[in-house]
């Protein structure tokens, strides 16, 4: 071969190569997953406390539509709980209240960029943001009481099982949350981008840790004082600390209704955009302009 016959083999494999490469996009979608921590905020924990965090995984699809606007649509596992000897208020800890629950959730988040994001674009690597949306929640709240795992909602320990008078009481197993948050998102190399993120999930039940309003009394729950049941102990759990000095009475306080439950989750998300080599479109080129 000659080195004119060679010259042009040469310029003609980096013509090719270069002309592939230069046709090499990422597309508009992003699908990853997240992993975290997550602690309750609620009648339980009304000085927000952080003596019981619980881990978060879960699933995310990102649709960027353009560098500085996603939308991105979330599903999570975590658990959440408290206990009243984590205060430091000497009542609370005489109240004695403790739950868990787990959390099914699922979420419509947008994003909103401040700086220019471009994965594989050394001059736009990383950007910080905020973040908003809503969503729905599954919740179940349940104690242990002598060793055994009990659901506290079928037990009414507000009074939701005595009748009209306590309708104002009864929940459901399910609930919105409006997820509120910030973070910090970085491509790792060109199409995997992670986030850092921390969201505070507000809610419309007070009920998440099965705690709101009044004692009803545990004449209510235990009228032959012979036959005590769990749901007596349960309702004032001051009575195992000293049962002859209970204090929930009829009608005293027994949380904060005035305020809804919340939780807050930190999660690191790792998402992958994947390439594609089609030319993409005209609206497409408008949007990798601004």
């Amino acid at each position: 071969m000659t080195l004119k016959k060679l010259f042009l083999f040469l310029t003609t494999v980096l013509g090719v190569t270069f002309s592939t490469q230069a046709q090499t996009f990422y597309k508009w979608t992003e699908f990853g997953a997240s992993i975290g921590a997550t602690q309750y905020f609620g009648d339980i924990n009304d000085n927000y406390g952080f003596k019981e965090i619980h881990s978060n995984v879960g699933v995310i699809g990102r649709y960027n539509f353009n560098h500085y606007l996603s939308l991105r649509v979330s599903a999570n596992y975590t658990q959440v709980g408290y206990e009243d000897k984590f205060n430091a208020n000497t009542y609370q800890k005489m109240r004695n209240l403790s739950f868990k629950s787990n959390i099914f959730e699922a979420t419509v988040q947008a994003e909103f960029n401040f700086f220019r994001f471009e994965t594989g674009n050394l001059e736009h690597q990383w950007t910080p943001y905020i973040t908003c949306g809503i969503g729905g929640f599954y919740y179940n709240p349940y104690t242990t009481f002598k060793g055994d795992k009990l659901f506290l909602r079928p037990l009414g320990t507000e009074g939701q099982n005595f009748g009209a008078t306590y309708s104002d009481r009864v929940y459901g197993s399910t609930a919105v949350c409006v997820p509120i948050g910030a973070g910090v998102k970085w491509w790792l190399m060109p199409g995997v981008n992670v986030s850092l993120e921390v969201a505070h999930r507000l809610t419309n039940t007070d009920y998440l840790d099965d705690v709101s309003k009044t004692y009803v009394g545990g004449n209510k729950f235990a009228p032959d004082p012979t036959a005590l049941n769990a749901a007596y102990f349960i309702q004032d759990p001051s009575l195992v600390l000293d049962p002859k000095n209970p204090i929930g009475r009829a009608g005293k306080q027994r949380g904060a209704s005035a305020t809804r439950d919340q939780y807050l989750m930190a999660q690191i998300i790792i998402a992958v955009q994947l390439k594609t080599y089609k030319c993409p479109s005209n609206l497409s080129y408008w949007r990798t302009q601004y």
